[in-house]
């Protein structure tokens, strides 16, 4: 699982300099730039790495709530450590994804002032 994470964090920094390389030679279209730079095949787009880690973070929320509630309700084969440690993982999945949301604000905002 991590290394799909790290891939996809690559992928992502890889589409990153294209973009940046396009906007330095004052290109509009990514694609045109020479195929060492800008081949991404096989490789997922940032808008899809977002919202797979969105609904990874979501999933674990879920998990994290169901475990709980059986505890609860008394499941032996659920002990509190378990439900303790999974909470707290869906909760900082949950504060990278705020953290994320914010960094990109800025640096869209950012973006928007240096085209202005």
């Amino acid at each position: 699982m991590a290394v799909s994470g790290i891939s996809g964090v690559e992928s992502m920094l890889q589409q990153m300099r294209a973009l940046v390389q396009a906007a330095q030679q004052g290109i509009s279209d990514p694609s045109e730039l020479s195929p060492t730079v800008s081949s991404t095949q096989g490789a997922t787009s940032f808008a899809d790495e977002l919202r797979q880690s969105v609904q990874r973070i979501s999933d674990a929320q879920q998990a994290a709530k169901l475990q709980a509630e059986k505890f609860e309700l008394g499941d032996p084969n659920v002990s509190l450590n378990d439900v303790m440690i999974n909470t707290q993982k869906a909760n900082i999945g949950f504060q990278t994804a705020v953290q994320v949301r914010d960094r990109l604000v800025s640096a869209y905002n950012t973006i928007s002032q240096i085209t202005m």
